[in-house]
């Protein structure tokens, strides 16, 4: 994994136009311009799902770049079921990757990475949550869904369980993402996205509560 992130970066800095559709690619996301990135993936043909791939776990690992506006690009290109399998198996990459990188290369490297403050409110999360934080940051689209990977590498928690919870936790965003990409138009677009975003807000606080009583004493 970390060779490929050196060819990626030798690739970066060595090939012009390499760098110069990176470049592109990290605009169009930090734009959230959903519509330009699909076309963006579209020009590069039968190669499109491998480049959705490659820039989602490009963000996953990288750059704090909205995934989600990859997630609607793939639903509106590819169809609902077909986008979220892509998003869905491409974030289980991106995010398998930053929890090895943290296992690696240990805390000093993960907390220029990602910052101190950032890494440690993470840590306060998941020693509250425990073995449920993970599940419970993927289903609150507020919180950071690098920084948790990474933290998860720095715990006791096995890779196999950080996967299920990824994998069940993000799956909710993703399918409903995924379906209005496929369906709504430009115009429509910002009211769902803020419809989704507090619906899944609202599902994963409601996971959380549920979640904190679990872990709270019960009194005698």
């Amino acid at each position: 994994m970390l060779g490929l992130l050196v060819v990626f970066g030798l690739l970066y800095f060595v090939v012009p136009s390499f760098k110069e559709g990176v470049n592109e690619a990290v605009r169009l996301l930090a734009s959230a311009d959903i519509v330009r990135l699909k076309d963006y993936l579209l020009s590069f043909g039968v190669w499109a799902p491998v480049v959705s791939g490659l820039l989602m776990v490009l963000q996953s690992i990288a750059a704090p770049l909205p995934a989600f506006v990859i997630t609607f690009a793939n639903g509106l290109l590819f169809g609902a079921f077909w986008g979220a399998i892509l998003s869905w198996s491409s974030a289980m990459v991106g995010a398998i990757i930053c929890y090895y990188v943290a296992r690696s290369l240990g805390r000093p490297v993960v907390e220029r990475m990602v910052g101190k403050k950032s890494l440690a409110l993470a840590d306060r999360f998941f020693e509250r949550y425990g073995r449920y934080a993970v599940l419970i940051a993927r289903l609150i689209p507020i919180i950071s869904f690098d920084v948790v990977s990474y933290a998860a590498g720095l715990t006791s928690i096995g890779p196999v369980e950080f996967l299920i919870a990824t994998g069940i936790g993000q799956a909710p965003a993703t399918v409903l993402y995924s379906i209005l990409g496929q369906n709504i138009g430009s115009a429509e677009l910002g009211l769902w996205i803020f419809g989704a975003l507090a619906s899944l807000l609202v599902l994963g606080l409601a996971v959380k509560a549920r979640v904190e009583r679990k872990l709270t004493p019960k009194e005698a």
